[in-house]
């Protein structure tokens, strides 16, 4: 059995994790407004049809740590170290040009910035 509390603090968290508010959660995830505030109120019980599309739009969320809270978030996403090369390593050299720097910016104008 779910229980009902903890499932929202971790629907919290994932709404947090990728900075959304309860109604760009429900837009992303395709559910009414008025469900995510009921789930998140308590008034209800999230459907599997709800859980479901949760984890079917959110990839690093593992179904078993939202229902149960068991595992980790986000999942850990095992990756082949030789299939990704660093940026910034010699051998990503293209043609003489070397990655000196990375930025990311992000939609409420801030920024993240990756060095060598």
């Amino acid at each position: 059995m779910v229980n009902i509390s903890e499932f929202t603090s971790r629907l919290k968290k994932i709404m947090d994790f990728h900075r959304l508010s309860a109604s760009m959660f429900a837009d992303k995830v395709g559910v009414q407004r008025s469900s995510i505030s009921h789930i998140l109120s308590g008034r209800n019980k999230p459907s599997l049809d709800f859980v479901l599309k949760v984890t079917s739009e959110f990839s690093d969320v593992d179904m078993y740590w939202l229902l149960n809270g068991k595992g980790s978030f986000p999942k850990n996403i095992e990756s082949n170290p030789t299939s990704a090369p660093s940026l910034f390593h010699s051998d990503s050299e293209t043609a003489g040009k070397r990655i000196q720097r990375i930025v990311v910016f992000y939609a409420d104008g801030t920024f993240d910035e990756y060095k060598k």
